[in-house]
């Protein structure tokens, strides 16, 4: 059972070590006061959790931080001190700390030129990476070429549609499986890299009517940004390792999340990677036996963008409400997001899969105003109790969701910063979470600020 804030306090706060430091924040202070060697930062939902934010707030006590799977479909937000807001897709969410080094791992697909641009706002914004950026030239390269059969491949399915982002991530990703993919490393052999990316083109225009890619303007355009970019890339399986086995800190931030995973998320409406734990160790290199912490990221109720079962979701009004004061529209796309209530199966499904120590409740507030909440604390089929999340979309689409139903707080929690300040029946709502869960919320997120997070007492979330 997690710990809460009646334990004993120096007991419950210090039944984890770490080389003899307390691992727990006193007075709520410090969010994390030992100094982990690996910490991994994972979706626990459909996505669009909020994982940058507390990516970001970590960010400052670690030395590296890594992305290891994804691609610019993946967007997070996250705000300095002076409440300036920064849209990242590809670059790690560590940039705004001054001293992290920055990883795009193996399993990351880039778009190069995306990057770039991303990289030029992050410049115009006052955030220099110079010198913190490392990109894996095992990472798979993602070209227009990709994205165009995404469109293509979305537009065979004739009203059936996985609901992609049209970024190109699936067609990379299959470009990778089917082993005609490009990697970044190539770009250092261009006249390889320019047969290659024909033979690619090729592929694409046999396989699909109406496909348009000029290839050989993309050969020229690759060829400036191979001088531009092969300065930073390097061998980062060697670099994140050796920095581990020289006491470095690193922080790992997953992207999309668990229910989308392509294993365990509810396919074939899913992402093409695997933001579970497992990619962690395939995207980046890094041996799960290295993980000190495993921190499940999950909003206080659920969106989702895009089609796909989903279980909990809430329509009218209501959906209205909580998607204007949550601000629920995709970082990436603008896609306005389904919203659903709190849903515990799903959430105890990621925290088995992924072996979560911890979790990160964010958008608390956003629940502020309802006189009722709603929590989803089991599911039936045909009359009979499931233990789990069904693998089978016709029987996510028929379940019944079993809620309980909680009081509300009614009033503003956006300035509480220390968990005994927080409303009682907010306190409760939390604690049932835990309960059903069976893993302590060790941060909550009050509102979108960088500062506006309050850490309770106390909650152990390192590895036994």
């Amino acid at each position: 059972m997690p710990q809460n804030s009646q334990s004993s306090p120096h007991q419950a706060a210090c039944s984890m070590m770490s080389g003899g430091e307390c691992l727990h924040s006193h007075g709520g202070t410090r969010l994390l006061q030992a100094r982990l060697p690996v910490a991994v930062v994972l979706g626990t939902q459909w996505g669009d959790e909020g994982k940058g934010k507390l990516v970001d707030i970590l960010a400052r006590q670690y030395d590296i931080v890594a992305r290891a799977q994804g691609g610019a479909n993946a967007g997070h937000t996250i705000y300095d001190e002076a409440g300036t807001k920064y849209k990242l897709h590809l670059i790690p969410s560590g940039v705004l700390n001054k001293n992290a080094h920055n990883v795009v791992g193996n399993g990351v697909v880039v778009h190069l030129p995306s990057m770039f641009e991303e990289l030029e706002t992050l410049a115009g914004q006052g955030v220099d990476i110079e010198g913190r950026l490392l990109l894996s030239d095992r990472a798979h390269l993602l070209f227009d070429l990709h994205k165009e059969v995404d469109g293509l491949r979305e537009a065979e399915l004739a009203g059936k549609q996985i609901g992609t982002t049209k970024r190109g991530i699936g067609p990379a990703y299959a470009s990778k499986a089917t082993r005609n993919g490009l990697r970044v490393g190539d770009l250092r052999d261009l006249a390889t890299f320019a047969d290659k990316l024909r033979v690619l083109a090729r592929d694409g225009a046999q396989r699909f009517e109406g496909f348009q890619y000029d290839v050989e303007a993309d050969i020229e355009r690759y060829g400036a940004i191979a001088r531009r970019v092969l300065p930073f890339v390097g061998d980062t399986v060697d670099f994140v390792n050796t920095a581990y086995e020289a006491g470095r800190r690193i922080l790992v931030e997953g992207a999309n999340a668990t229910m989308l995973d392509l294993d365990f998320g509810t396919y074939p409406f899913v992402t093409s990677s695997n933001p579970s734990v497992g990619g962690v160790a395939c995207g980046l290199g890094l041996a799960p036996t290295k993980y000190g912490a495993i921190i499940g990221v999950a909003k206080a109720y659920t969106t989702r963008v895009g089609a796909g079962p989903y279980p909990t979701e809430v329509f009218g009004a209501l959906a209205e409400d909580l998607r204007r004061i949550g601000a629920e529209y995709g970082t990436t796309t603008g896609r306005p997001r389904r919203v659903g209530w709190l849903d515990i199966p799903a959430l105890r499904y990621a925290t088995r899969i992924n072996g979560l120590t911890a979790l990160n409740l964010t958008k608390l507030d956003v629940l502020s105003d309802l006189p009722t909440i709603r929590l989803g604390v089991g599911y039936r089929l045909d009359g009979r109790e499931l233990p789990s999340v069904p693998a089978d979309l016709d029987s996510l689409e028929r379940l019944e969701v079993v809620y309980e139903e909680l009081p509300g707080w009614q009033s503003d929690i956006s300035a509480v910063r220390l968990w005994e300040d927080l409303p009682a029946a907010a306190r409760s709502y939390i604690a049932r979470i835990e309960e059903l869960v069976g893993v302590p919320c060790k941060w909550i997120g009050v509102g979108p600020g960088r500062d506006a997070i309050v850490s309770q007492p106390f909650a152990a979330y390192v590895r036994r």
